[in-house]
């Protein structure tokens, strides 16, 4: 019989540390670290900031906020990677739960008093909810829309929301520490996907990931097609090294990107070159591109902004895929 989180480690304590890796955060930083703040969770509490090299006032605003709330800890990040981030502030924090966030999320007032419950009642060793995305802008929604949706990024359940159970990964998550440093913390190697791979090792040594939809964090999406290319070129790129290093963590739902560029990209060739006749595939794409953006979308706005949004993460995902290298996290 397994033996579960609760026997291992006892029910965890009331007591939160809350790490935030930080960089270029300005415009949202205070909103976050506010959120933390004022949660009605009765218990020891520090919010712990890993400021990475910023390009913005980041800096100067969590110095500014670390002086006027004794709560704060500021651990500078030399090095500006997220994991690098994530683990020097485990390493200094002083209490038994890691609360993860980001510092363009916002977590609503009872999260943390939510996480303690769940923790204990289901002896999971990491604990993670919905990934409520909301823009600012009509740009911004169309993006929240997309992510919000399993025809923009699967069903992962922490996207799309479902019920409550055992899942390969959550959003940020809030950890037993134990059981973080019983596997050595974050792979400093991941750029991204880091999470995703610390899972995996938690899975592995016999400890539930789970996710609760009553769990939901404010999350900012990317305000330009540009950015958000990047970041979903980004995700793919490092997906697949998850799969390389770890045999059997791939499905059809990552395939399905890389698998759209390159049946895309053969349509194209092959109907220019051959026949129209090869270019159905294409068109059948991009069909279904402007049927799920009409799904998707609220206003018309959204309408016409979802189908260059869908088709810049989904084609950015493939190609980070595809070109992953070896040379990624050796």
């Amino acid at each position: 019989m397994a033996t579960s989180a609760n026997e291992l480690y006892g029910s965890p304590r009331r007591e939160i540390s809350v790490i935030l890796p930080v960089r270029n955060e300005a415009a949202h930083l205070e909103e976050a670290v506010s959120a933390i703040l004022s949660q009605d969770f009765q218990g020891k509490l520090e919010v712990i900031l890993a400021i990475a090299p910023s390009h913005d006032k980041t800096e100067a605003i969590a110095q500014a906020m670390a002086l006027s709330d004794s709560r704060i800890v500021i651990v500078l990040n030399p090095s500006g990677r997220t994991a690098a981030g994530l683990n020097l502030a485990i390493n200094i924090s002083e209490y038994s739960i890691i609360v993860r966030v980001d510092g363009h999320s916002k977590i609503p007032s009872n999260y943390l008093t939510q996480i303690v419950e769940i923790l204990g009642e289901t002896g999971a060793v990491n604990v993670g909810g919905v990934m409520a995305a909301i823009g600012e802008n009509i740009f911004e929604r169309s993006v929240a829309r997309a992510m919000r949706s399993s025809l923009g990024v699967g069903a992962s359940r922490f996207h799309t929301g479902g019920s409550a159970g055992s899942v390969d990964t959550v959003y940020l998550g809030a950890f037993r520490k134990e059981a973080l440093v019983a596997i050595g913390g974050f792979d400093e190697r991941f750029t991204r996907a880091q999470d995703w791979e610390m899972n995996f090792r938690l899975r592995a040594s016999g400890g539930l990931i789970y996710f609760d939809p009553r769990l939901v964090v404010t999350y900012r999406p990317r305000s330009s097609v540009s950015a958000l290319a990047r970041q979903y070129f980004e995700y793919g790129r490092w997906r697949r090294v998850v799969s390389r290093r770890h045999e059997g963590t791939i499905n059809y739902r990552y395939l399905a990107p890389p698998f759209t560029v390159l049946v895309s990209v053969f349509s194209v060739l092959l109907g220019t070159i051959f026949s129209p006749i090869f270019l159905l595939p294409v068109l059948v794409y991009a069909i279904f591109i402007l049927l799920a953006s009409f799904a998707i979308a609220k206003s018309i706005g959204e309408v016409v902004s979802l189908p260059l949004i869908l088709l810049t993460m989904h084609i950015s995902w493939g190609m980070g895929f595809l070109t992953s290298p070896n040379s990624l996290a050796p």
